[in-house]
């Protein structure tokens, strides 16, 4: 059964998870039509293929190592540490170590990826 999502204005507990870290699993915490937080839970080793998002995104290493996989190289978080992908960026993530992360994606009506709209008339 999914964890509801928290609603506006809920207080959100996303601190580092410790030994518990082993059992968790990955949730969405939030989503309304504009924004959705990801609680990432990535066991050792594990690599999540590389994708991008048509907005820009940020990445939040709550615990653990992770390593950002870009075309133009490699970022590496650690707790505490985040980043913010420009828009359409392809990546990818590699967890060094078991880590938790914190993704914030902006949404288009409720979707990461825009629908495709007919053009404006007279455009």
């Amino acid at each position: 059964m999914a964890m509801p999502h928290a609603r506006l204005l809920d207080v959100i507990d996303v601190k580092p998870l410790g030994d518990a870290l082993i059992d968790a699993f990955s949730t969405s915490l939030l989503k309304t039509e504009r924004l959705q937080l990801l609680h990432l839970v990535l066991p050792a080793r594990y690599d999540l293929p590389q994708h991008h998002v048509d907005d820009e995104c940020t990445i939040h290493c709550i615990e653990g190592d992770i390593e950002i996989v870009l075309p133009s190289g490699v970022r590496r978080l650690g707790p505490a540490q985040m980043v913010v992908l420009p828009a359409g960026q392809p990546h990818g993530l590699r967890a060094r170590e078991d880590s938790a992360v914190l993704v914030t994606l902006l949404l288009d009506h409720g979707d990461a990826t825009p629908s495709h709209r007919p053009a404006a008339a007279g455009g």
